[in-house]
C-alpha cells in the first residue's frame, strides 16, 4: 500500500491506539518519524519508542503513556501541513498550541523541533502538527 502522507498515518494510528487504550503501536520506520517519536518522547507525551528490524523498512514501536485509570496523556494530535496546502512559519510567528500547553512540531533546516525550540533557535519551518 502507497501513503502520500506518511506522518499523517503516523498520527491517526497513535491517535487511534490512544483511544483505544493500547500500550504499544506499530509504524513503518523512517527517519523523520523517528524524530517525531523523539520529541513525543522528550516531552512526555509517550512512555519510550524503539526500532524493531523486520528486514524490509523496519517498525518504530510507540509504548503509549497513560494517566491515572488510563487517561489518556495525548489529548489532542492534529496534522497541520498538508500535501495539498503546506505551511509555513518563522520563528516569531511560530504557533503556541493552547497558549503554550501543547506543543507544535515543526520542520526546519536544523531538523525536527517543538515550537520553543525553534524560537530559541531562531529558525522557522513547515507546521507538521500539534500536540495538546
Amino acid at each position: 500500500m502507497y501513503l502520500t502522507d506518511t506522518v499523517a498515518d503516523m498520527l491517526t494510528r497513535i491517535r487511534n491506539a490512544n483511544s483505544a487504550k493500547h500500550d504499544t503501536v506499530d509504524i513503518p520506520a523512517s527517519k523523520m518519524k523517528a524524530a517525531i517519536a523523539q520529541i513525543l518522547l522528550d516531552e512526555g507525551y509517550i512512555k519510550s519508542f524503539q526500532n524493531v528490524d523486520d528486514g524490509k523498512q523496519g517498525i518504530i514501536r510507540i509504548a503509549l503513556k497513560y494517566g491515572p485509570n488510563k487517561s489518556q496523556v495525548i489529548t489532542g494530535l492534529r496534522r497541520v501541513s498538508k500535501p495539498g496546502l503546506r505551511i509555513y512559519t518563522s520563528c516569531k510567528d511560530a504557533p503556541k498550541v493552547m497558549k503554550g500547553l501543547g506543543i507544535a512540531i515543526l520542520s526546519t533546516p536544523k531538523g525536527i523541533m517543538t515550537d520553543k525550540t525553534a524560537r530559541k533557535e531562531n529558525v522557522g519551518g513547515e507546521v507538521l502538527a500539534f500536540v495538546w
